[in-house]
């Protein structure tokens, strides 16, 4: 009568065994494992729940630079994860390998979608696409190239000289801009003139046609499903690494992951266009398919050997890159622009200083072109402290220790504890904000990147100045290093500082809103990239005798 009945019996004990499997697991993780001796928070190294937590959130970039600057340049942010914040990581954990040494490797589920492109391919097909794709990001390229850019530049300063110069009525169906002011200012979205910009210039850099989002004042369907994937990344990403047969329910279900099979077929259709015409344009799909294309079936049954790096791609392979390309070639962008005017808008030194050299530089806005742009050190200075502060790729991109172990940083890093091997993080805004790498992290200061090593602080009426310590600047690497490093770096510079001096040149830039100080920092979110809010900014057109 005091037994128990095998239908309580089994679950119970079931439970029991999950709960000393649980307990067990902590132990070993806070006590036994590999890593055990990195600083970190206990829980984190404890357990996946924060970490995850913290990617699901869309703070993580702010929650990892909480917890470098508590337990120092390296940390253990999850049992079988450490992330550095030192600037020799970038090297350590990225870099061009000596010695024989192998490459830290790609973290299989953060690169599952990405394993036909030049961000996540193996080091056999990277040198391919690489070797393929530099032609259309080289200095030659990127003259012929200079048009094209310059056209849509042209249309997006003709929409925004358009709204401030129109009645109150003209703005009054579009979403992105108002007409406001009888002094012509008109108060406009840059978020989304400036995606509208970056995602025409690449969509026609990478297809040989815009996504018409200039012509449009509108997203494109293409764009909106990027944006989705983004904001899905962090879901996707968590499942995958500890949840797969629940991804694989609910991508089945058409609840995650629907916009990749749309984006796919869609870029694949546009390469077979652009592959059809017989032009000698200076595009990227036309450097990609100069050695012809592969046939799809012949490149997934082609072995690897000494001849195999020089094979052509195929046109799935073209169009997986042409993806990459229009998301990290737009977005990052935009995001970089979006930061910089913001900053701009809200710091009124910096905001006097860079209108005198942009406006003292060029007689006519026709002289600001590639090549004069690249004379206004202050801009540049402006364009990278943006980056620094806000990150146009926030979160790491995540390697694996190599087999055996490797050394980082100057200690010797375990390849991992049982079957997982040990992951690798760099946060950027992480080492970017940190107090370590840079005197006052938290400050706009664009002079910190010129020569003085004093700086004058724009927050004080007095001559208070900051002496700037630079053993550690080389921290900042917003487009990564190593044999992986960004191949567009060239022409997001470029980008950039074309339409920050044609917008310096045009327009004096104000928050529409001064509540809206904190809020649209606040506001954004980021996943693998990251997530922003409208960037309401009152322009008022510069008055010139």
């Amino acid at each position: 009568m005091f037994g128990f009945s095998p239908f309580i019996a089994v679950p119970v004990a079931a439970a029991g065994l999950g709960v000393l499997v649980a307990v067990y697991n902590l132990f070993y993780n806070l006590f036994l494992h590999p890593l055990r001796g990195y600083p970190g928070p206990w829980l984190w190294r404890a357990s996946q729940i924060p970490y995850n937590k913290a990617w699901l959130s869309g703070r993580g970039p702010a929650i990892l630079t909480r917890v470098h600057e508590q337990y120092g340049d390296v940390v253990r942010v999850a049992p079988d994860r450490l992330s550095y914040t030192h600037p020799e990581a970038w090297n350590d954990i990225r870099g061009h390998r000596k010695g024989g040494h192998g490459e830290n490797g790609k973290d299989r589920n953060f690169y599952v979608y990405s394993v036909n492109n030049i961000l996540g391919a193996s080091r056999e097909n990277h040198s391919r696409y690489r070797r393929s794709l530099a032609h259309g990001f080289s200095a030659k390229s990127m003259q012929d190239q200079q048009p094209l850019i310059a056209q849509y530049v042209d249309l997006l300063f003709t929409r925004l000289r358009a709204h401030t110069a129109a009645s109150p009525s003209l703005a009054d169906d579009n979403e992105h801009a108002t007409a406001v002011a009888a002094d012509g200012s008109a108060i406009v979205d840059l978020v989304a003139y400036f995606n509208f910009a970056t995602f025409d210039i690449i969509g026609d850099l990478a297809f040989g046609a815009p996504f018409d989002c200039l012509a449009s004042e509108q997203y494109h369907g293409w764009v909106k499903a990027i944006f989705r994937s983004v904001e899905q990344f962090g879901m996707l990403l968590s499942l995958r690494r500890h949840a797969l047969w629940l991804l694989k329910l609910l991508v089945r279900a058409k609840v995650l992951g629907g916009g990749q099979a749309w984006q796919a077929a869609y870029a694949r259709d546009l390469v077979h266009r652009r592959l059809k015409l017989e032009t000698t344009r200076p595009d990227f799909v036309g450097a990609l398919g100069a050695a012809g294309v592969q046939d799809d079936n012949v490149a997934n049954n082609k072995g690897s050997g000494p001849d195999s790096k020089l094979r052509p791609l195929s046109a799935t392979e073209i169009a997986e890159n042409m993806r990459l390309v229009v998301l990290a070639g737009s977005e990052t962008t935009a995001t970089a622009l979006s930061a910089a005017a913001y900053y701009v808008a809200t710091l009124p030194d910096v905001q006097r200083r860079l209108a005198a050299e942009v406006r003292a530089a060029f007689a006519a806005e026709a002289d600001i072109d590639f090549f004069s742009v690249n004379a206004l050190p202050y801009m540049l200075a402006v364009l990278n402290e943006a980056m620094r502060l806000f990150p146009p790729v926030p979160t790491p991109l995540p390697r694996d220790c190599q087999p055996g172990g490797d050394t980082i940083c100057g200690r010797y890093v375990p390849e991992g504890g049982g079957a997982k091997q040990t992951g690798l993080d760099i946060w950027p805004q992480a080492m970017f904000h940190s107090s370590r790498n840079f005197t006052a992290p938290e400050k706009f200061l664009p002079e910190r990147w010129l020569d003085d090593d004093s700086i004058a602080s724009s927050e004080e009426k007095t001559a208070h100045t900051v002496k700037v310590n630079k053993d550690r600047q080389h921290a900042f690497q917003p487009f990564s290093v190593g044999p992986r490093n960004c191949i567009g770096k060239n022409l997001a510079y470029v980008e950039m500082r074309l339409i920050l001096a044609r917008l310096i040149w045009n327009f004096d830039l104000a928050l529409a809103d001064p509540a809206d100080e904190k809020r649209w920092l606040d506001a954004c979110r980021s996943f693998n990239l990251t997530m922003k809010g409208p960037l309401k900014i009152r322009l008022t057109p510069v008055k010139r005798s």
